[in-house]
């Protein structure tokens, strides 16, 4: 097994896939709120793809919304947090896994359509800068290549408390 920040890299600090294990080592999140399944291409301080298998079984969709399901929007934003958190810390390297990362500012978010279950959403994102332990990224989640949701937002890298 491939410790964080070590490997399966292809080229030019490119990592082919993080499955769930590797997720899990890189990021705090847990069921229910975990929302990427596995990062299928990362380029460390670039951008990473990050995938969210939509399931009819999510918690969420008893209440948003009863007999019409819907991704919430905000989970949709929180997806495009996680997978970016990956991205640190395969960036950065083993020191930086279980970090927590805070939202500081969501910027310019546009939901284009609906996200269902059954969907499978490919979350993009690209670093636009880092200075220190702040972070700014552009997002962009996608369904069948189609755009559903789009961010920009910056975040904070902490120790935990």
């Amino acid at each position: 097994m491939s410790t964080l920040g070590d490997g399966p890299e292809v080229a030019g600090g490119r990592v082919a896939l993080i499955d769930i294990a590797r997720i899990l080592q890189a990021i705090p999140h847990r069921y229910p709120f975990l929302m990427i399944d596995r990062v299928i291409d990362l380029v460390r301080d670039r951008s990473a793809v990050g995938i969210k298998n939509v399931s009819i079984n999510e918690g969420f969709f008893q209440g948003h919304f009863p007999n019409h399901p819907v991704m919430p929007g905000v989970l949709i934003i929180e997806s495009m947090a996680q997978t970016a958190a990956v991205l640190v810390v395969e960036t950065l390297g083993p020191e930086a896994a279980g970090k927590v990362v805070y939202f500081m500012s969501v910027e310019g978010a546009k939901f284009r359509r609906p996200v269902m279950p059954g969907d499978q959403l490919h979350i993009h994102v690209e670093k636009l800068r880092n200075r220190g332990n702040v972070w700014k990224f552009q997002g962009v989640a996608r369904v069948d290549g189609t755009t559903v949701a789009e961010a920009t937002y910056a975040a904070m890298i902490m120790d935990r408390a």
